[in-house]
């Protein structure tokens, strides 16, 4: 009887087998009746899952022992095998799997990568690009959070006196906002809130707003006049301020809307310059141009003109080298290069654009006061609007100059050239949400 349990228990859940058992297999003999009763015991306490873990691993999927060697019928896998076998031939083979990877990379965006990270490793949540108002006020951070500070620490308990509204003053053209805008600013809040307790938070927006009545005027898109082809930009700017890669970036956004684009490299005294704006040509299906180390750069802007011209290009972009404002002998090569474009077409370059590092403070202002008189600067992009900008300065500039703003620049990706925005740019200043 307990032998006879015992069986049922080694083939629970297994068909039963065909045939008769062996002889060799039947009961014990009587003289070993006592330690059968000791085994029926112990089975008894055990359920039939302990019973299955304890199998071999021959006995757990073939049944008993020598099963085959009489005939029975060959078990069929159970559920769980057939979902793992399955599983086993759809696994993409290794060679297979790391060349879809290769293709996937190319389609993901910049900035991320298939990777091979374990489920468990992946993370919850989809890494999400930041917005742009958010670039924006992070690459103001060192401006905003530093002048924010100081504000707040200046009005913590204390009213708005001619001491404070000096103080403030103070502040704000330490942070590169000007003497004109810092005037406005403590103005406007002495006219409000003079002799009343006043907050950081109060001085931010206010500081916000009147920056934005400065930045408003020189908000502009840059316009293109396509009625003669082709319109001529050329980009200045001393050296590092990052001419050849904004001229990148200008011409993917308008080869991208469908107008033809041939750049020009007028950097004639840097090698990789010329080898940098042919790739961003290539990069961006627009045509290139270029000449030997060292030659003319005048010589490059006329047989660039001739050939946009002859091959009807909308917009000719030509680069320049960087040029120190203080070297006269190096403004004097800018101002040929205008002479001659200016023979071609009266109106020749339409647009000169100069590039203003963010991080230069101060002596951007004086660049913008030598290169406008030089080349004629007509308009501005203000690039490397990063974590180590002051970008304090374009505000005086334009409360100075009034020229355009057309562009800024937050980083070295394609995208990361946006039109400038007189609200989005006050708001990162003052350290208040978009």
């Amino acid at each position: 009887m307990a032998l006879g349990f015992i069986k049922k228990v080694f083939t629970f859940g297994k068909d039963k087998p065909t045939g008769s058992a062996p002889a060799e297999q039947d009961a014990p003999a009587s003289d070993e009746a006592p330690q059968q009763a000791a085994e029926e015991q112990a089975v008894a306490d055990t359920t039939s899952e302990d019973v299955v873990e304890a199998l071999s691993p021959d006995e757990h999927e073939g049944g008993r022992p020598g099963a085959a060697d009489h005939n029975e019928a060959p078990e069929l896998p159970s559920d769980a095998d057939a979902a793992i076998a399955s599983e086993e031939s759809d696994a993409i083979p290794p060679a297979e799997e790391e060349e879809l990877t290769g293709l996937a990379e190319h389609n993901l965006p910049k900035g991320f990568a298939l990777g091979t990270t374990a489920p468990e490793e992946v993370p919850d949540k989809p890494i999400q690009k930041l917005s742009w108002f958010q670039r924006l006020r992070a690459g103001l951070l060192r401006t905003s959070s530093q002048l924010t500070g100081q504000i707040t620490a200046l009005f913590t308990k204390r009213k708005l006196d001619d001491d404070a509204l000096q103080d403030l003053e103070d502040l704000l053209i330490q942070a590169d906002l000007g003497v004109e805008t810092a005037m406005r600013i403590t103005d406007t809040l002495s006219s409000e809130r003079y002799g009343k307790d006043v907050t950081g938070e109060d001085v931010s927006h206010i500081m916000a707003s009147e920056i934005t009545k400065v930045l408003k005027p020189v908000a502009r898109p840059l316009q293109l006049d396509l009625s003669h082809k082709p319109h001529v930009i050329l980009v200045v700017g001393v050296n590092g301020t990052g001419k050849t890669t904004t001229i990148g970036k200008l011409a993917a956004k308008l080869s991208g809307s469908g107008l033809k684009v041939m750049l020009a490299a007028g950097d004639t005294f840097r090698a990789a310059a010329i080898e940098q704006l042919k790739i961003w040509a290539d990069r961006t299906g627009s045509t290139f141009i270029g000449t030997k180390l060292g030659a003319d750069a005048a010589g490059l802007a006329y047989e660039a003109f001739e050939k946009a011209k002859a091959e009807k290009s909308d917009v000719l972009i030509i680069d320049t080298a960087g040029r120190l404002q203080n070297k006269t002998e190096l403004m004097a090569e800018l101002e040929k290069i205008v002479r001659v474009l200016g023979k071609l077409d009266p109106d020749a370059p339409h647009t000169v654009l100069q590039t203003l590092d963010a991080t230069t403070g101060q002596n951007a202002m004086a660049q913008v006061e030598i290169f406008r008189n030089i080349a004629g600067v007509n308009g501005l992009v203000m690039t490397k609007l990063d974590g180590t900008a002051r970008g304090g300065i374009l505000v005086a500039i334009a409360a100075k100059h009034k020229l355009p703003v057309y562009f800024i620049g937050v980083g070295e990706g394609i995208d990361d050239l946006e039109p400038f925005e007189a609200d989005d740019f006050a708001k990162a200043i003052a350290g208040l949400g978009g």
